[in-house]
């Protein structure tokens, strides 16, 4: 009996042990972002862009632990993704932060704030409520950024340099904020008016200095020419309000080799007319560098086309998916002249009559 109750005891501290070391360990935000201890910060940037689409609550409306999933995401994500957070957190665990190290901030707010992520795609349109849109606010800057097919196909981070004006309080003041409001006037005894006056509040002069800043724009796998990135508060100044927003807009540059089409590439090959005839085998070299086996054994005519699945553009929403690769044949025929002899052996060889067809080749008669 006494065996059994110390063999409880032991069993129940055990327990009480590995609660305290969780608790005292915390989250593994390494775990939770699906990255390794030496991930630099891009890699932890598109890990979290990636699972930040997975786990929005908005996306997963049957799970009962979305909305605590996308919070340790965000924990995750504003730790790693901060220098010092990351070394404390390395050293000490989550337990090591500081109380007040989150702040009651929002990690979600400065990473979509600055990338324009949800938009309104996920309802509340980056949460600007009421009052802030009666806010004045500057004008919005389209800035078009010129990317590689390459860097569409396998993602990177961009640094943009970007210079703009902004206002700096100065001395003396200024009527600024300036409304209507209804006043009542007393015009004698029991008589009074009512009347609309002009009121303003006193603000600091603000002088344009120019403001120098580095960007860091996320070129995902898969994005489209055309789509564009916000960078709240980027934009144009304004001297009462808000300063716009800076819209980096997507813009492929013409590739040498491949044309893309949606999700699909379209690239010609120009073979021999030897290899037209009897057959061949090639690489392709693609967009990151792995080679696309290309072969047949048939007869090829010029503008024959070949499709290899899975070998396109990678899918903007879901990189796994990727379109189809189209292959069109052009054929190169040798120049000069042939003898007597060499054109007896080609008809020999391919035994065909002559054969000649007039059509209207623009209506595809």
């Amino acid at each position: 009996m006494n065996q059994m109750y110390i063999n409880m005891c032991l069993f129940s501290l055990t327990i009480l042990l590995l609660l305290i070391v969780n608790t005292m360990c915390g989250r593994d935000f390494y775990a939770i972002l699906g990255v390794s201890k030496s991930a630099n910060v891009n890699q932890i940037k598109k890990a979290y862009r990636k699972l930040a689409k997975e786990l929005h609550p908005d996306k997963n409306p049957d799970d009962p632990n979305a909305t605590s999933k996308f919070q340790d995401l965000g924990a995750a994500y504003e730790v790693l993704s901060d220098p010092e957070k990351r070394k404390t957190y390395d050293r000490h665990r989550e337990e090591g932060l500081k109380s007040d190290s989150f702040g009651g901030s929002d990690p979600f707010s400065s990473f979509f704030g600055d990338f324009g992520f949800f938009g309104d795609g996920f309802g509340g349109g980056g949460g600007r409520g009421r009052e802030e849109r009666e806010t004045p606010k500057g004008g919005d800057v389209v800035m078009d950024l010129w990317v590689t097919l390459e860097e569409l196909y396998s993602g990177n981070f961009v640094e943009v340099v970007r210079n703009k004006a902004v206002y700096r309080p100065s001395r003396g003041t200024r009527k600024c904020n300036c409304r209507q409001e209804m006043v009542t006037r007393q015009l004698g005894p029991g008589r009074f008016q009512m009347m609309q006056q002009q009121v303003c509040d006193d603000c600091p002069n603000m002088e344009l200095t120019n403001e120098e800043k580095l960007l860091e724009v996320e070129v995902e796998a898969g994005m489209k020419d055309g789509q564009t990135q916000t960078f709240v508060a980027e934009g144009e100044a304004h001297i009462d309000g808000e300063p716009g927003d800076l819209k980096v807009r997507i813009r492929t540059q013409p590739h040498h080799t491949f044309e893309r089409r949606g999700d699909d590439l379209y690239v010609n090959v120009t073979i021999s007319l030897t290899d037209a005839l009897v057959g061949f085998a090639m690489t392709i070299p693609h967009l990151d560098g792995h080679k696309v086996q290309v072969s047949r054994d048939k007869i090829t005519w010029p503008g024959a086309r070949l499709r290899k699945a899975g070998e396109g553009m990678p899918n903007y929403e879901n990189n796994n998916l990727r379109g189809t690769l189209y292959i069109t044949f052009d054929v190169e025929f040798p120049k000069g002249e042939l003898n007597e002899d060499h054109k007896k052996e080609i008809k020999d060889i391919l035994n065909e009559s002559s054969k000649t067809k007039a059509y209207n080749g623009l209506r595809g008669y």
